[in-house]
């Protein structure tokens, strides 16, 4: 497979494009971006708390339709000394007070260091200026304030694109393009997942606002005086719980299926609860699978995480999305199995998204190159049968949990580097001696017999592997600093050091002989 012509829908947009150019054998290479910068998800958007009016309780259909811009009055720094102009912006989930839960040391880009007084855990804004900061180079193949609204294979295998510039005019004109390949990265944080349970309808109807989802959750202070059950416990569900704890009528009641690999134990003033079986109106109560109950509940914030959604794509046959927990018909979380000229970067969850949208992209580009053969249809089919067999069809399908993202990392780098012209194996093989990324290297790339043919992805060594398996333990250490946090730029500083623990384990093995 050989495209010429490649467009790349909306964060993971500049990984992609960075290994894409890399490849240097395409004709052109398009993106189109409905918001007005980079960052994706990382740009952050005020909203007022609680569920919109029109959200529906329960939430339980993936097939909603296009993002829809919010309007404000702009005079921000890029238009100053301009006449004002009404700029749109599109809702994400991040919150005031969102710092990563993951250390910036591996969630980093391979060839750009984060700035030295970034915290060890970075804020949200220091993430998106660290994008910001990414996207230079790129920058110029974006289409920025242009939205997607239908894509579609056409006869000949091709894709057709209608995209129209957002803006607050009703009469923008929609234009049709047309691409050998697409890349899909509008991500998976659009539309949220609220359960149907019994009496949920009832319940939000008679005590309207009451029921709301992490998307829209903003400030701590919002909760003050209030009794709250936290719903979710993965990451968002923890943090949020762990900000609200402070502020709220305590114990806040936190209901969730399962212990949560974020938090090994209960914090202080919390009470665990097990999933929510009934809503009742009497007293606003909320009943439990295991029969405890809940009255006077001012607010039940559901952190239960979001539908696979693609809106704006028409006419897949066999389709992509059907209940909206997994998508469908791929081949490695990513090709399309009846037509692999597209691909679908970072669905995967529990992983590390920066260092695994690049690897994914190394594969992407050299696929679209025509220099890595796919499997045959029948192959890619019965890989996702296997995963299936082993995960099941629902909501874990795209589950990597260490150490199978960090394995599926390195297995995306052996398989990029096995294209054709470059190395199999470390042997020098055809003059080609395979790399390990090395952190900063400004476009590492990939050499065969002296000639540079592609960017070379990630690959996760001991140390990568010894931090991803601690760092929930990190970041619990990291929180409990309080405000010094802020200070904190290393894992020593929190008591993980990795070149301590490589003496210990060898001192140890020592001792064993």
């Amino acid at each position: 497979m050989r495209a010429d012509d490649f467009v790349v829908i909306a964060y993971s947009i500049l990984i992609t494009i960075r290994y894409l150019v890399a490849e240097k054998v395409f004709s052109k290479i398009q993106v189109f971006e409905q918001r007005a910068t980079v960052g994706g998800i990382w740009n952050y958007v005020p909203c007022p708390e609680g569920a919109p009016k029109d959200q529906a309780i329960p939430q339980i259909n993936p097939f909603a339709g296009l993002d829809e811009p919010i309007w404000d009055s702009s005079n921000a720094k890029d238009v100053l000394n301009k006449q004002d102009r009404e700029k749109a912006s599109f809702l994400s989930p991040l919150y005031d007070r969102l710092e990563t839960n993951i250390p910036r040391g591996l969630m980093g880009f391979q060839d750009l260091s984060w700035p030295e007084d970034a915290q060890l855990f970075p804020k949200h804004a220091e993430v998106q200026d660290y994008i910001e900061q990414y996207s230079k180079k790129v920058r110029h193949l974006i289409q920025f304030e242009t939205q997607v609204l239908d894509l579609h294979q056409e006869p000949s295998g091709k894709w057709a694109i209608k995209t129209k510039a957002v803006t607050p005019s009703k009469d923008a004109e929609v234009i049709e393009h047309h691409f050998d390949a697409v890349v899909v990265a509008n991500g998976h944080f659009n539309v949220p997942y609220i359960p149907k349970v019994e009496g949920i309808e009832a319940f939000s109807e008679a005590y309207p606002g009451t029921i709301s989802h992490s998307k829209f959750y903003r400030r701590p202070e919002h909760y003050n005086g209030k009794k709250v059950v936290v719903v979710g416990n993965s990451a968002s569900g923890i943090d949020i719980a762990g900000q609200i704890t402070p502020y709220c009528n305590q114990p806040l009641i936190s209901s969730s299926k399962s212990e949560s690999y974020f938090l090994p134990e209960t914090p202080p003033n919390q009470r665990n609860r097990p999933p929510v079986s009934k809503f009742i109106l009497d007293n606003r109560t909320l009943e439990f699978e295991d029969g405890s109950r809940e009255s006077e509940v001012d607010i039940v914030l559901y952190c239960t995480g979001y539908f696979y959604s693609f809106p704006f794509i028409s006419g897949l046959d066999p389709p992509l999305i059907t209940t909206g927990e997994r998508v469908e018909n791929l081949y490695q979380h990513l090709f399309y199995r009846p037509n692999p000229s597209i691909a679908f970067p970072v669905l995967s969850q529990k992983i590390i998204p920066f260092p695994f949208a690049e690897a994914q992209a190394a594969v992407v580009a050299r696929a679209f190159s025509g220099r890595l053969p796919l499997p045959s249809e029948s192959e890619m089919k019965a890989w996702e049968e296997s995963v299936i067999e082993e995960m099941g069809e629902g909501r874990d399908f795209h589950v990597l949990k260490f150490p199978k993202d960090a394995d599926h990392i390195n297995m995306l780098h052996d398989w990029a580097l096995s294209a054709d012209g470059e190395g199999r194996d470390s042997n020098a093989a055809n003059g080609y001696v395979r790399q390990r990324s090395v952190a900063n290297a400004e476009d590492a790339t990939v050499k065969s017999k002296g000639k540079a043919i592609g960017k070379e992805p990630p690959y996760w060594g001991e140390k990568e592997y010894w931090t991803r398996e601690r760092f929930p333990a990190i970041k619990k250490a990291f929180q409990a600093l309080g405000e010094d946090r802020h200070k904190v730029r290393s894992l020593v500083e929190v008591g993980f050091d990795f070149e301590e623990w490589k003496r210990e384990k060898e001192n140890e093995g020592k001792e064993l002989l």
